[in-house]
């Protein structure tokens, strides 16, 4: 009967450490149940857009989170007013599977919130945002303490040196950001990929990749470990 009075949650999904820090903080509710990870995929490179995500290391995450992956495919290029016209179809269908509400892991642009919350507006599906203001400093330190591991995948060459492209985001990474650069990356100045922490059950092997400046960005392909055993990607 109680599980009957849980707010169903569908979790915004980026791969990165905002979002799976987001699961951990819902899971510790009583009053919640997360129904799954929602995310979009390029459908040209089948990559989760600016973290550059491969679909084999999502559904990983997935799998170590022990939840349902949706994913939304996005044509390539895609214009807003398509994207907004996929998002109002996912919407749709949860609120027919009986979801409550959507989680983002947003921190504290007041812009990007607010567009969130228009783009729920109208649908039955409440707008959550677990870690909203907690100071993001604090909130970096939290993350490394708690055992969140995950790689720098992408990188704005305009406010953080692209030498910081694949490094694991430690203590050490955050000593080492220049004055002026977010804790978190919150301004856009770097995007991760999750491998381990307590949202997960196992930690996912991977490995770092090739190195590229594309479309003004400097990114770090991150892909499954290989299976020594069988000399072949898991």
């Amino acid at each position: 009967m109680m599980d009957c009075m849980k707010k169903r949650v569908l979790l915004s999904w980026s791969s990165g450490k905002d979002s799976a820090w987001t699961l951990h903080v819902l899971r510790q509710r009583k009053d919640l149940e997360i129904a799954g990870l929602l995310t979009t995929v390029n459908s040209a490179f089948d990559r989760i857009a600016m973290h550059g995500t491969r679909r084999s290391v999502l559904e990983m995450q997935a799998r170590a989170a022990g939840l349902q992956l949706i994913t939304i495919p996005l044509p390539w290029p895609c214009s807003n007013d398509e994207y907004e016209r996929l998002m109002a179809g996912a919407c749709r269908d949860a609120v027919a599977q009986g979801i409550n509400a959507v989680a983002f892991g947003d921190l504290f642009l007041e812009d990007i919130r607010a567009y969130r919350e228009r783009q729920l507006q109208g649908t039955g599906l409440e707008p959550m945002f677990p870690l909203w203001q907690i100071p993001t400093d604090q909130l970096a330190r939290n993350m490394v303490r708690g055992g969140l591991r995950a790689k720098l995948v992408c990188v704005d060459p305009k406010k953080l040196a692209p030498e910081f492209v694949g490094r694991e985001f430690d203590s050490s990474l955050t000593a080492d950001l220049p004055p002026g650069v977010d804790p978190c990356g919150e301004n856009g100045e770097f995007h991760t990929c999750v491998y381990a922490g307590p949202m997960f059950s196992n930690e996912i092997p991977v490995v770092t990749g090739e190195r590229v400046l594309r479309d003004g960005f400097w990114f770090c392909d991150v892909l499954p470990a290989p299976n020594r055993s069988h000399g072949k990607l898991t």
